[in-house]
């Protein structure tokens, strides 16, 4: 009754469900692996001290960024050259952009420093310059922006002066000098300046991939979605088998004509 199943026909079914069913276990597992990393990750981090208020470090020696020295203090000195303002950025539950400078350390290389946030727009707020002479900041550092951080804008044509995305990248071609793939945010307003101008700090945001965030659980529910796939090849598997073991026995008693 089942010897349809070494007809040509079942045999490239055989085949794909032999090949389907343990690639399913394998991407499951796979994604099971990567949610399992995610706890781990966020668990040393909710372990180790609050970055903020570890203390300050000079900027090379925290580079390059990682989960561990994201949020870190960094100190760097220098001058402030160019200025950028970062649009459409949140604080508060209000609508607004950074303040970013990028400071020439005396490796030649520059620092983007989010000195504040103004609400408003750049077209229409006064913005208040940055300090003149040598200067010596701390600030949390961060990682270079990407096109899935929150707030980014990747679609361009901002006006001159506006930046969509904090990263060396954004800025190697606006500035005539080389840029750390890094940025830090003042943690306080700028003191002994011209006043911070209503500018607010920035606070510094926690190592992407460092918790239980949405992509966190997507990969739970991917583990799920190729266990179910996989079960669901067996299934069918199982149901054509009965089908068609059904229809022989059917022909063997002369239930049915011969399909053949």
């Amino acid at each position: 009754m089942y010897r349809f199943l070494l007809t040509p026909r079942w045999w490239g079914i055989n085949l794909f469900v032999v090949l389907a069913i343990p690639f399913c276990v394998f991407m499951g597992t796979w994604q099971l692996g990567r949610f399992e990393d995610r706890v781990q990750t966020h668990q040393e981090a909710e372990a180790r001290p609050d970055p903020g208020t570890r203390s300050p470090k000079a900027l090379d020696e925290l580079l390059p960024v990682t989960t561990g020295t994201s949020g870190r203090p960094a100190v760097a000195t220098g001058t402030y050259a160019d200025q950028f303002l970062v649009p459409g950025r949140e604080l508060d539950d209000r609508d607004g952009f950074y303040v970013l400078d990028l400071l020439r350390t005396g490796s030649g290389k520059a620092l983007p420093v989010v000195r504040g946030w103004l609400a408003g727009s750049p077209a229409s707020t006064d913005v208040p310059p940055a300090p003149s002479g040598e200067v010596t900041v701390t600030g949390d550092l961060q990682a270079s922006e990407n096109s899935g951080t929150s707030g980014v804008d990747v679609s361009g044509g901002l006006p001159e002066g506006q930046l969509g995305m904090i990263s060396a990248a954004s800025l190697v071609n606006l500035v005539p000098y080389d840029v750390y793939d890094a940025w830090v945010t003042l943690p306080e307003p700028e003191a002994g300046g011209p006043g911070d101008g209503g500018m607010k700090p920035v606070p510094a945001a926690a190592a992407q991939g460092s918790g239980l965030d949405l992509k966190a659980f997507q990969n739970l529910g991917y583990t799920g979605e190729w266990f179910v796939f996989g079960g669901f090849v067996l299934f069918m598997w199982f149901r054509l088998v009965r089908r068609e073991a059904e229809a022989a026995r059917d022909v063997q008693l002369g239930l049915a004509a011969d399909a053949d």
